[in-house]
């Protein structure tokens, strides 16, 4: 039959590995395809409009249909006519909303299957995921198609696959439609969105030389168009003769490269292909764990108001703290899958895919340093980081003679007022009659308005008063109801940091205030990235040794 006469569908088509799928049914002249995605309308990249996909879309063998598989009409509009559906449709797996992915995943793969049983479809084949079996405590080594789906799954996204995917093989054999379903594992490649983007993202915030866990977790990954291939391999088995087609129908399979690596040892391979650091340091998971439970409560609070999905979340650091390995024997000897490109080429391909991603390619950090912004970004910052340094060494010598005016000679108020009004005193009158140049050196006279206090700069320092008070009064109004319970721990121990200081004598905290002042923070900007990676090996250090002595003490205990 030539592929005018028979028609694919791919749901989610614009997604990263559907995408790929496409691509390799076009180009496999297998199938005329029909692409549905949410957008309204498809958007090619340079590329695509002028490789095969653009050429379809030109012939009429390939065509974009916009639908919501949340919607059922839209679903049969979409299906019908078709020999066989690629089910690829799905939620960003990042996106921990339980209603979004139930929505999508359940309903919506409900909804393709009636549509597929109503409309006589002949073959649906259903991308699920590895996760599904996975609940992010115990590793998985060379796992096959017997583990039971998990009772605790990793997060939303993996509960509603595992339950979509029980549905479609449940509908294996109803009015003649056969199915399967593949699980792929840790897909990567060119056009990833996800992986590849995180990892230089964390190596450009200066991120990319830590490690969760002690780096030894093995993984399977697998290229995208290795799961490209996989889903034709699928349909060719569901498509041959009954007893191959018995054999392969209402099964699931796991998808890998057959290549298991370490994590970590992949995750280097990909960020000094690229340019960047490979990760050295290790953090413990459970250190980093109550963080991200935290950080994960307060994305559930603002994520509908906009906020970004966070990189730092429980399921993210069970994925990269535990092993994952699957064995594929069941795809090869039932659909006849092998992998198409090696591990190695596949990680070759994807470096060469992204040249905007390399670390020479990005621009230089722009805006101010961590230490900037920490002071204000002002003439404080200006002051303590050395950026004007003349006016840096005129504060250290005011401050040196106050110091030595004021607290060493240990001088009542009044005194050291007097004092200071008699140096300033002199030092004007002697200013005063120095002539316009001195040695060839010009005398720079000081106007006059230097000592007046404009009506503008008044009315700011009235204002910047009365804002502090206003926002002091506000702070007791919220005390005074006593339902913040944060805001009354913030000035409890901001209250007493202010008693620890005030307790610090005015001559110790000019003797180590300065010092740290004007050169902590400089050095802490020259350095950040190299201060910070310190403090992480300190806390991963500190996190090991309370691990060691706990495991000691527990030991003991069982002993006794």
């Amino acid at each position: 039959m030539s592929g005018e006469e028979r028609w694919c569908v791919v749901t989610g088509g614009r997604g990263f590995a559907a995408r790929h799928l496409v691509e390799m049914l076009i180009q496999y002249d297998m199938f005329s395809v029909r692409i549905a995605d949410l957008e309204p309308q498809i958007t090619l990249s340079t590329e695509e409009q002028n490789g095969a996909l653009g050429h379809a879309l030109k012939s009429g063998r390939a065509n974009y249909v916009s639908a919501d598989l949340r919607d059922k009409p839209q679903v049969l509009k979409v299906i019908e006519g078709a020999e066989v559906v690629f089910h690829m449709a799905a939620p960003n797996s990042s996106v921990n909303s339980q209603q979004l992915h139930y929505s999508v995943n359940v309903q919506g793969t409900k909804n393709v299957i009636d549509a597929c049983v109503e409309l006589k479809v002949k073959r649906l084949i259903y991308t699920s995921s590895a996760s599904v079996v996975f609940d992010g405590i115990h590793g998985i080594i060379n796992g096959d198609e017997s583990l039971p789906y998990t009772d605790k799954p990793l997060d939303s996204y993996s509960a509603t696959k595992a339950e979509g995917e029980a549905a479609i093989l449940k509908a294996n054999g109803t009015n003649g439609l056969l199915t399967c379903s593949l699980r792929p594992s840790s897909i990567f490649g060119p056009g990833d969105r996800l992986f590849v983007p995180s990892l230089v993202a964390a190596a450009r915030a200066g991120k990319s030389k830590f490690m969760i866990g002690d780096g030894n977790n093995i993984y399977d990954f697998t290229y995208v168009e290795n799961v490209a291939h996989a889903h034709i391999c699928a349909d060719r088995a569901l498509a041959s003769e009954q007893e191959v087609a018995e054999k392969a129908a209402g099964q699931a399979y796991f998808i890998t490269n057959m290549e298991p690596i370490k994590f970590w040892e992949f995750t280097s391979l990909i960020l000094e292909g690229l340019g960047y650091e490979r990760p050295r340091i290790k953090i413990p998971a459970f250190a980093v764990m109550p963080i991200a439970q935290v950080i994960e409560w307060i994305y559930k609070i603002f994520g509908p108001y906009g906020m970004k999905v966070p990189q730092l979340i429980p399921s993210r650091i069970r994925l990269l703290s535990c092993s994952r390995s699957f064995n594929c024997s069941k795809a090869k000897d039932r659909l006849g899958y092998a992998p198409i490109v090696p591990l190695e080429e596949g990680l070759k391909r994807t470096l060469e895919s992204y040249p905007h991603l390399r670390a020479e390619n990005q621009p230089k950090r722009e805006g101010p340093s961590k230490a900037s912004i920490c002071l204000g970004s002002g003439k404080v910052a200006d002051t303590l980081l050395w950026k004007d340094k003349k006016q840096t060494l005129i504060t250290l010598l005011v401050l040196v003679a106050i110091y030595y005016n004021f607290i060493a000679s240990q001088s009542t108020i009044v005194t050291a007022a007097s004092k200071l009004l008699l140096v300033v005193s002199v030092f004007l009158f002697i200013h005063g009659n120095l002539p316009e140049k001195v040695f060839g050196y010009t005398i720079e006279k000081i106007p006059m308005s230097y000592f007046n206090l404009s009506e503008e700069r008044s009315h700011q320092t009235a204002l910047s008063v009365a804002s502090s008070w206003n926002a002091a009064v506000n702070v007791l109004k919220s005390l005074c109801k006593g339902n913040d319970w944060s805001l009354f721990f913030q000035v409890v121990i901001s209250l007493l940091i202010l008693s620890f200081l005030g307790a610090i004598s005015f001559q110790t905290l000019f003797i180590i205030g300065l010092p740290v002042a004007f050169a902590a923070f400089y050095l802490y900007e020259k350095n950040e990235q190299a201060i910070d990676s310190m403090f992480l090996e300190a806390l991963s250090l500190g996190c090991k040794m309370k691990s060691d002595i706990t495991k000691k003490v527990v030991g003991s205990k069982k002993k006794d």
